[in-house]
């Protein structure tokens, strides 16, 4: 199966640092119930002007790649994406694959 892009909803959560444009805090959590974070710049997440006077959290979205999408054991659709395409994103930690339920992935338009 060939990739195809996506989008990934998650959470901003916080702003980070006046920056031209300012960096946030997002977070998403997988299908085992983890939590992973994100830290970049506001257009990257979200549209919306954002910063540190803003309301937190605000809902956003990071760009993914879909790799495969299954059904598990206990009936919940998943879907293993990856934020290291198109824009480099990695988790705090340094990951870019995550499980995630079918409903937190959009599939962007062709």
């Amino acid at each position: 199966m060939v990739p195809r892009s996506a989008n990934l909803a998650v959470q901003i959560v916080q702003f980070v640092e006046e920056y031209q444009p300012g960096i946030v805090a997002c977070e998403l959590i997988d299908s085992d119930g983890r939590r992973h974070r994100f830290i970049d710049k506001v257009p990257v997440f979200s549209l919306d002007l954002l910063d540190g006077d803003s309301q937190y959290p605000q809902p956003g979205h990071a760009r993914c790649t879909i790799v495969r999408e299954w059904r598990d054991a206990d009936g919940r659709e998943l879907v293993n994406i990856s934020t290291s395409e198109p824009d480099h994103l990695e988790s705090t930690e340094g990951l870019t694959d995550f499980v995630v339920l079918r409903d937190q992935v959009s599939v962007a338009p062709q």
